[in-house]
Formats: structure tokens, C-alpha cells, sequence
């Protein structure tokens, strides 16, 4: 009876090592879980690089001028003593 119980635990916990939620079985899952967390995390890192290289161009103190400039005429944002000027296409 004992060696009928010890071998019934025994399986259960073979068929958990090797089917359960971090058995053998998982193991290729979360290994490929892990690849995608670790692109998701270097492409955000790229993102919060060129952020912070943005912010910076910004800075009130130094600001980049034709970072400026561009933001400016992205926002069509003119100053009243400009004066635009178009160029006809030949």
C-alpha cells in the first residue's frame, strides 16, 4: 500500500516536472517569451535614447537651431517680421 502511494507521488511529480507550468514542456515557451521581452525591451531602450537625444537638442539653455527651425515650420509657426518664400517648380 505504502509502495503503491510513494510510486503514485513519484509519477504525479515526474508528469509536473516534465508537463507542468515550468516543466520540460514550458521551458522552450518561456525560452522564446524571454527573446521576445528582451527585443521588446531593447527596442524601447532605442526609443528612450533618441528621446532623451531630443530633449536634450531642446534644452532652453543650448538649444539646437535648426532642430528648432524644423519643429517651427513643422508647426507652421511663423514669426510676424518672416517672410515666406516659394519656389515655383520649372
Amino acid at each position: 500500500m505504502k509502495q503503491g502511494l510513494a510510486l503514485m507521488a513519484l509519477l504525479i511529480l515526474t508528469g509536473l516536472a516534465i508537463a507542468g507550468p515550468t516543466g520540460l514542456l514550458a521551458w522552450s515557451e518561456n525560452s522564446q517569451l524571454l527573446e521576445q521581452r528582451e527585443a521588446q525591451i531593447a527596442a524601447l531602450t532605442d526609443k528612450r535614447d533618441a528621446l532623451k537625444n531630443r530633449v536634450e537638442l531642446l534644452d532652453p539653455e543650448a538649444a539646437d537651431p535648426d532642430l528648432i527651425g524644423e519643429l517651427l515650420r513643422h508647426q507652421n509657426v511663423v514669426h510676424p517680421d518672416e517672410l515666406v518664400v516659394t519656389l515655383e517648380d520649372e
